[in-house]
């Protein structure tokens, strides 16, 4: 008696082999998407809260006997020694990149006070990135909340 085994796999198995693949991508790629945006935001909000605190930190020890501040352009974050950011000593800058696809709107430069380390402004800054929005408040004494 001749047994007749088949080997390998048939085109309907292969088939839905790829089918379940291609359908676990189509299910995780978004998901995965949604998830670095959300990372991109979370990350910045960092790179901000910890600029603003050391500047306000710099500001309070009176370091180069001068105010520090925090300026939030499109692509970049700025930490930098002067009384504004126009007139800054941009020898002293530490820059930090700002995702492309993250816009900030609301309060975007804020300058410590020697000494006490108070904002020349308190408001809101509002991150904001597909559907995803965030804020940074700032108090009159400097107080974040995030």
């Amino acid at each position: 008696m001749i047994k007749n085994f088949s080997k390998g796999f048939t085109l309907i198995e292969v088939i839905l082999s790829i089918s379940v693949i291609v359908l676990i991508f189509g299910i995780s790629a978004p998901i995965y998407q949604d998830y670095q945006i959300r990372n991109n935001v979370d990350t910045t909000i960092g790179t901000i809260v910890e600029n603003l605190r050391r500047a306000q930190v710099l500001s309070e020890a009176v370091d180069g006997d001068s105010t520090w501040g925090v300026n939030i352009a499109s692509d970049t974050i700025t930490l930098f020694k002067g009384a504004g950011f126009a007139t800054r000593d941009v020898d002293f800058d530490e820059v930090s990149d700002m995702p492309a696809i993250i816009s900030a709107t609301g309060l975007t430069e804020i300058v410590f006070s020697k000494l006490d380390g108070f904002p020349n402004s308190a408001g809101i800054l509002t991150l904001s990135t597909a559907g995803n929005i965030r804020t940074i408040s700032i108090n009159e004494k400097g107080a974040l909340t995030y």
